[in-house]
């Protein structure tokens, strides 16, 4: 099963942190994603490591749930787990880039 994202994202793989009233957001690196469940449907963000850059290839939300800031606040924490572990970022997704770009707090995590 996947691991779980957060605030203590310095803590090992697995480690519970802060948690959204939706859940808590998973790293599934089997699958080379992070996952949030949210009412039985799952938001998406895949992603693959190069050379200690998280390149996201693509986030997908369920219609259900857009317009609510789901992939949102599942970016942030997938961001938030790349600088915990030292990774840049680049969002070939476009929607991660768009994020990024609007978010400065992020903007260092650019290689």
């Amino acid at each position: 099963m996947g691991k779980a994202v957060g605030e203590a994202m310095g803590k090992a793989k697995g480690e519970t942190a802060n948690r959204h009233p939706w859940g808590s957001v998973r790293d599934n690196p089997e699958f080379s994603r992070f996952e949030l469940d949210i009412d039985g449907e799952t938001a998406l963000a895949y992603y693959r490591i190069d050379n200690d850059v998280m390149v996201f290839t693509s986030t997908q939300t369920p219609p259900s749930l857009r317009r609510q800031g789901v992939a949102s606040e599942l970016i942030r924490n997938a961001l938030e787990f790349a600088r915990a572990r030292g990774l840049k970022v680049q969002g070939d997704c476009a929607f991660v880039a768009d994020y990024v770009e609007r978010h400065p707090e992020f903007q260092d995590l650019l290689p």
